[in-house]
């Protein structure tokens, strides 16, 4: 038997973003948005309220870093999404964070934050939607295979609840994408 839950904001896996931007000074900044993911397929989209300081920031500079929340920087990064540079303009440094210039966009990529999606922003949709164009991908070697790609489980990455507004940590790997099915024709 199923319960029903009404319309929710419910989707699982649900990714913990953390969004770097530039202010007009070079401040950096980061925020925590949890509604974003790919768009199309080289391009990321992001839900972005008006009144952020990211907002503005990636208005004013056209560009932003996408990185992951890892279990290892779940304060810090839940710390970015409840407090806003508009109240605490030193948000960044409070949550612990350091930034490195991307030689890509004009916009940090966290030392603190392994992977880091780069990106150059195509436009901002009337309802909010931020779309960047990805144009590069980088990440720390410290979470990469033997092959020298990204391993998931030494990522880390954390997915976000909306249901009980909890932070999880990744699972165990349960299968091959693009493979497993064919057992099955």
């Amino acid at each position: 038997m199923r319960k029903d839950f009404g319309a929710k904001t419910w989707l699982y896996p649900m990714p913990v973003l953390i969004i770097g931007t530039y202010d007009e000074g070079g401040v950096p900044n980061a925020m925590n948005a949890a509604w974003g993911g790919i768009y199309d397929t080289n391009q990321v989209m992001i839900c972005l309220a008006d009144d952020h300081k990211t907002t503005e920031n990636i208005k004013q500079t056209g560009a932003f870093t996408v990185s992951f929340a890892t279990a290892k920087t779940v304060a810090a990064c839940d710390y970015v999404g409840i407090v806003s540079a508009n109240d605490v303009p030193d948000k960044f440094e409070r949550a612990g964070f350091h930034a490195v210039r991307s030689a890509f966009v004009n916009a940090p990529i966290i030392e603190e934050l392994p992977m880091t999606v780069e990106c150059k922003l195509i436009k901002f949709n009337e309802d909010g939607i931020c779309i960047g164009e990805i144009v590069n991908v980088s990440a720390d070697e410290s979470v990469l295979d033997e092959g020298g790609k990204v391993d998931a489980k030494k990522l880390d990455p954390i997915i976000y609840d909306g249901a009980t507004h909890a932070y999880w940590s990744f699972g165990e790997k349960v299968g091959k994408a693009f493979s497993d099915g064919k057992q099955l024709r």
